[in-house]
């Protein structure tokens, strides 16, 4: 069941690559912001709709003084901040947050683990709305998870992946993103929720970075199959100036599958994310 647009949305980290992007959507569908920032400045810089109201995530008095008016909230900070926004935000008020598959991992590291923190707070809190859990998220201007893979691209034509890149991701595009947000503010909640948003269907992550080599019109990378343990003990050699950063963390998590089903997201928000391809031509226009 879905409601009517909120006339108003109080909107969390608001200069995000995410929260820029929700706030903007908002506004060209007619719907009031109240961006809440860190700091003013580069919200002015952004040009940002709305009139902007500054609270840290840490001071409880200022976050419940921006959030005093508010009947729905949607946060595009990491999930960690969930009880302390739950904390501030008036007892009516609709929650919209954003986590991150992440918390599925073998390997939880520290964003994984604030992940999961912030869905236990949500869930526990009794209150109306959701947590959705975006998968790798590409598309946003500034993004570094196909930007990134396409610079390395540029630079090698050999692309070294444990397992040589068999197992799945399932990316989605920010555009969808935004919009599963939108809808998720117009959603009538009842009582707290996750739900796992993501692109229309698992890929290899070879197939992945062919279609990103393609996008960005570079020639079809050579696949070569290096055991993770390798590809982990050379991640610092990633530091060397030239080359995108990679981490042994994220060699790791290319060994586990990433592949959700979207029925849940295309029954509650109506979403139907974008292909992959149409998704990279977006990125690459």
């Amino acid at each position: 069941m879905h409601n009517f647009p909120p006339p108003l949305v109080h909107v969390i980290a608001a200069t995000g690559r995410s929260g820029q992007a929700l706030c903007r959507a908002l506004a060209a569908r007619g719907i009031a912001v109240v961006p809440v920032v860190r700091d003013a400045t580069k919200a002015a810089a952004l040009a940002l709709p709305g009139r902007a109201r500054v609270a840290d995530l840490a001071d409880a008095a200022a976050l419940a003084a921006a959030l005093a008016d508010a009947t729905h909230i949607a946060s595009a900070a990491h999930a960690r901040h969930a009880a302390a926004i739950i904390a501030a935000a008036p007892q009516a008020a609709r929650l919209v947050l954003m986590g991150s598959t992440r918390r599925f991992t073998r390997w939880p590291d520290e964003h994984g683990s604030g992940v999961i923190a912030g869905e236990t707070a949500l869930l526990a809190s009794g209150r109306n709305g959701v947590m959705l859990h975006p998968t790798m998220i590409y598309g946003a201007q500034g993004e570094d998870n196909v930007q990134r893979l396409a610079a390395l691209m540029r630079r090698l034509n050999l692309l070294p992946l444990p397992g040589g890149g068999r197992n799945l991701v399932q990316p989605i595009h920010q555009d969808d993103v935004t919009a599963s947000l939108v809808a998720a503010l117009g959603h009538d909640w009842h009582g707290p929720h996750t739900l796992v948003v993501a692109g229309p269907a698992p890929v290899t992550y070879a197939d992945f970075a062919r279609a990103i080599a393609t996008a960005a019109g570079l020639p079809r990378p050579r696949i070569l199959n290096v055991p993770a343990s390798v590809l982990m003990a050379l991640a610092p050699l990633s530091r060397l100036p030239g080359l995108p950063r990679i981490r042994p963390g994220e060699v790791r998590r290319l060994l586990e599958d990433k592949a959700f089903p979207i029925d849940a997201m295309a029954d509650a928000l109506g979403v139907v994310p974008i292909t992959l391809a149409e998704g990279l031509a977006r990125t690459f226009r």
